[in-house]
């Protein structure tokens, strides 16, 4: 990719600062679509550097039972990929410099139209994806496409991901790689924090990109520990969980539940901006 997005120019600013992002992840129309689009505009003034956006899926199978519940309850009130974008193109109405990350499975983008899904996320302001069920060996079905337009495609490496498997996750990778602490779902355990460490070192040692580190990450403390290592912090789970906290009887939005989750955010950006 010759041209710098928005994850690029984001990483390099971050590093003129000497200090790690904060990646935060929502669910798309979680826990209804008004709801999540306040949720969303206000997550980089509460400190998120780079926004996943989370395509909701009726079969999240790499996701634990806050992101599933949050994928679930987007769909049971309407959330369909074509709002997801909509969102995405509102949001870039008063922010043009914040990288957002549309994460999910293939199915819906499958069911979509690649082709029709690439132009679409591209002309919404969508910087890169995360697909978790293509592997590189299906880099020509979506992965080459979407590099092409200008998306940063971004994988996954895991504890289990050995020297001789990593090149091929690195190979069309662009943006950043997303490191997942644990083996397992989202939100299951805690990261051993030294291990991540040298994982971490061990990844950088084949790539110039910048790593980030995911799964499990659930506050101040435990993120900045994780950083001191790594390019940058994902937090899903704790966040999902906020909103999940915060509704009402019949899984409405109450008034806690924007500002919950911004506040969590806050807590999590002030962490990392000491570290």
């Amino acid at each position: 990719m010759t041209n710098a997005t928005r994850i690029d120019a984001r990483f390099a600013e971050l590093k003129k600062q000497n200090r790690p992002a904060l990646v935060t992840f929502i669910s798309a129309g979680d826990p209804d679509l008004a709801t999540s689009e306040k949720i969303l505009s206000g997550l980089p003034s509460a400190g998120a550097d780079i926004i996943e956006l989370g395509m909701p899926f009726s079969d999240p199978m790499a996701d634990g039972p806050a992101i599933q519940a949050s994928s679930l309850r987007a769909l049971k009130n309407g959330q369909t990929m074509t709002k997801t974008l909509a969102m995405v193109r509102r949001f870039r109405e008063t922010d043009s410099a914040t990288p957002i990350v549309l994460m999910g499975y293939y199915n819906p983008i499958y069911v979509y139209g690649n082709a029709k899904f690439i132009a679409d996320a591209k002309a919404a302001g969508v910087d890169g994806l995360i697909v978790v069920d293509v592997p590189p060996e299906a880099d020509d079905e979506l992965c080459l496409p979407a590099v092409e337009a200008g998306l940063n495609f971004i994988r996954l490496a895991t504890p289990t991901t050995d020297d001789k498997r990593l090149p091929a996750v690195l190979s069309n990778t662009s943006g950043f790689v997303y490191y997942v602490s644990i083996t397992g779902i989202t939100g299951a355990a805690a990261p051993v924090v030294d291990d991540v460490h040298d994982q971490v070192k061990r990844i950088k040692g084949q790539t110039p990109l910048p790593v980030v580190v995911g799964f499990g990450v659930r506050s101040g403390p435990q993120a900045k520990a994780i950083s001191r290592g790594a390019d940058g912090v994902v937090v899903g789970s704790a966040i999902v969980s906020t909103i999940e906290k915060s509704l009402g009887t019949k899984e409405e939005a109450t008034p806690a539940t924007v500002s919950g989750v911004l506040a969590l955010v806050n807590e999590l950006g002030a962490a990392l901006r000491s570290a």
